[in-house]
């Protein structure tokens, strides 16, 4: 009999592994020539123009989620433009990825109003 792996944990893994290296490769081109590296082209113009490109990104991504076509190659786009802000910034996945292990296990309401100060609604509220 097969047994059952857990795909989730699978992905996470490769995930994890595919952010890192985006980071990596991100990072490396960082001294590059503008001309020649988009990545040196956003990073050199700052980081108010890469969250400008960061928010185009997402709304193109709302999107096509709408209109149900390109929403993967949006979200890839969407996701490279948010780890050159990173980089911009001086973070990578790996510290985005912390903070979501910190926040497992955690309900999302609940977490939301640590950040807030106000506390969900309790059942029955």
């Amino acid at each position: 009999m097969r047994r059952w792996v857990r795909p989730a944990f699978r992905c996470g893994v490769m995930t994890e592994d595919r952010l890192r290296r985006l980071s990596e490769t991100i990072r490396a081109r960082r001294g590059a020539d503008p001309d020649s590296s988009y990545v040196a082209r956003l990073l050199a113009r700052g980081p108010e123009h890469i969250a400008q490109k960061v928010g185009e990104e997402a709304v193109e991504t709302v999107i096509a989620a709408i209109k149900g076509e390109g929403l993967i190659g949006e979200a890839a786009d969407l996701i490279f433009h948010l780890a050159v802000l990173l980089e911009s910034h001086g973070f990578d996945f790996d510290a985005v990825l912390a903070e979501l292990e910190r926040r497992e296990g955690v309900s999302g309401l609940t977490e939301k109003a640590s950040r807030s100060g106000v506390m969900p609604p309790q059942q029955g509220d």
